[in-house]
């Protein structure tokens, strides 16, 4: 059992008849959980269970603090009760034990203010991204706004703004792409052979590290996921075939869905290859091989997917070429490294 099954079955035991209790509050709530943690992504283990893992679920409100609420908002009053009462569920659960709640705030269960949890997460307290804002907020935090599941939501209160923030523009996916490819050329096609051949291998791996970084954010952006905190990085690679498939902002994805043909998971394996060999010798002439066929094969991604206009291996030209096609001027006009 992972952690977002055991808070939905915590939620389905105990929950529901917690709610119940204040039927005058259901349409101004919203339940589930999303946010930190490897849980909200489906990527919660064994190892996950030495910190912040526990039975229990969100209730997601937007808070007046200092009036009465509105048919939207709780007053804190109201809040004050619910957390009240969600303190008083049982505290251990299918073996496993609540976190206690924390008396100033901060909890990642129990009531959560909206605002303060969009805040957090992608600088805005309702949702409502400029093309910059956009363009410059973490993707690991979007993707924390728009994970886990809400089980609850009577209201439309966090749903609509999930849903707007399921993922990027496609004038900003563009942006973003152009120049991680532009970073892909630079550290890959270009760098790498040149460090290997003055005897610089620290940065030769650098430059391997450049490349592979800047490859598995490119391949997020062409599946339209986001990319998530580095140490789950490759896991989301690795299962690009099957969630590039799932709806936007479902995360993880509600059921197993079909994979096509494993460019993702090859490019894992590819970029592992080319982060844990040494830069010597035949292995770094075999690496800068590995490097110009990942190039290539993003390239042919490039083409059938009508994202660029060039027509040659050189990835840098494929990069400018995918930022000419930034609709936006201003977007387009900036810096081509501006989402990188």
């Amino acid at each position: 059992m992972n952690g977002l099954q055991l808070s939905k079955e915590y939620y389905d035991a105990y929950g529901g008849e917690m709610l119940a209790a204040f039927p005058e509050l259901a349409r101004k709530i919203a339940v589930g959980i999303a946010g930190s943690g490897s849980e909200c992504l489906g990527y919660d283990d064994e190892l996950s269970r030495d910190h912040d893992f526990e039975p229990g679920f969100c209730i997601f409100a937007f808070i007046d603090e200092e009036g009465d609420g509105t048919d939207r908002t709780l007053s804190r009053r109201e809040a004050f009760r619910l957390e009240r009462a969600y303190a008083k569920l049982p505290k251990e659960f299918r073996g496993f034990q609540r976190a206690a709640m924390s008396p100033v705030g901060g909890n990642r269960r129990g009531v959560v203010e909206i605002a303060d949890f969009l805040q957090k997460t992608t600088g805005t307290t309702n949702g409502s991204m400029t093309r910059i804002s956009w363009l410059k907020t973490p993707e690991n935090g979007l993707l924390e706004a728009v994970n886990g599941a809400i089980w609850k939501d009577e209201g439309d209160l966090f749903v609509p703004i999930r849903r707007k923030l399921a993922y990027l523009p496609e004038d900003v996916r563009r942006k973003k792409l152009a120049g991680a490819l532009l970073m892909m050329a630079q550290a890959g096609q270009y760098n790498y052979a040149r460090l290997v051949k003055r005897g610089e291998t620290g940065a030769a791996q650098l430059a391997c590290v450049t490349f592979a970084e800047n490859a598995i954010h490119a391949a997020h952006l062409l599946a339209k996921r986001y990319l998530p905190y580095y140490k789950w990085a490759f896991r989301s690679l690795r299962e690009l075939d099957r969630t590039a498939n799932a709806p936007a902002g479902q995360y993880p994805p509600e059921e197993e869905l079909s994979a096509p043909a494993g460019f993702y998971a090859e490019l894992a394996n590819d970029l592992e290859g080319l982060l844990t060999s040494p830069n010597g010798g035949e292995t770094a002439e075999s690496k800068y091989f590995v490097i110009e066929d990942i190039a290539a094969r993003f390239i042919d991604r490039l083409i059938d997917e009508g994202l660029t206009g060039a027509n040659c291996g050189d990835l840098e030209k494929h990069a400018y070429s995918v930022n000419d096609r930034v609709d936006d001027a201003e977007l387009r006009n900036m810096h081509i490294l501006s989402g990188v």
